[in-house]
C-alpha cells in the first residue's frame, strides 16, 4: 500500500511519518514524504529521535511535492498544524486524503534537551496516530 505524507518543509514531521510507517508496517506499506517548500536537509533533531527507535532517516533528502504529481497513492496525509501554515495540495491520484495536524517541531525554541524532548513528543504522537489509523501494533 502506497502512502504519501506531506508538510511544508519535508524535514521533520513527514520524514518521521515516512520512516515510522515503513518500519511499523513491516513491508506492507511503501511510504514517501514531500513538502511544498522543502528544506535543504532533514532536521538533525528529527534524525536523532528517529535513531532512538532504530530508524535511520539520516540519508533522506527533502523532496518537493511535484516529484509525486504523476503517481497514485492509497493514502495522502497532510500534517500541517498551526494556523496560517498552508498545507501542500497533492495533484496526483489518491483514494483517501487525510488531514492529521501536528505542530512543526522545527519552530520550537528551547535548550538542546528541551528541543529533543519536544521532537520525541511529536514523533510519538505521529507513531500513535499511525498505529491507531492503520491498526498496527
Amino acid at each position: 500500500m502506497r502512502v504519501l505524507f506531506l508538510c511544508v518543509g519535508n524535514s521533520c514531521r513527514s520524514q518521521m511519518a515516512e520512516g515510522l510507517l515503513n518500519k511499523m508496517g513491516k513491508g506492507e506499506f511503501q511510504s514517501y514524504s514531500a513538502g511544498s517548500k522543502p528544506e535543504k536537509e532533514v532536521n538533525r533533531y528529527a534524525t536523532n529521535v528517529m535513531a532512538e527507535l532504530s530508524i535511520d532517516i539520516s540519508s533522506k533528502k527533502p523532496k518537493h511535492i511535484n516529484e509525486f504529481n504523476n503517481q497514485s497513492f492509497e493514502y495522502v496525509f497532510t500534517m500541517c498544524g498551526k494556523e496560517g501554515e498552508i498545507c501542500p495540495v497533492f495533484l496526483g491520484q489518491a483514494k483517501h486524503y487525510i488531514h492529521k495536524p501536528f505542530d512543526d517541531p522545527a519552530l520550537f525554541k528551547g535548550t538542546e534537551e528541551e528541543t529533543l524532548e519536544y521532537y520525541r513528543e511529536i514523533r510519538d504522537k505521529i507513531k500513535n496516530m499511525l498505529a491507531e489509523y492503520f491498526k498496527l501494533i
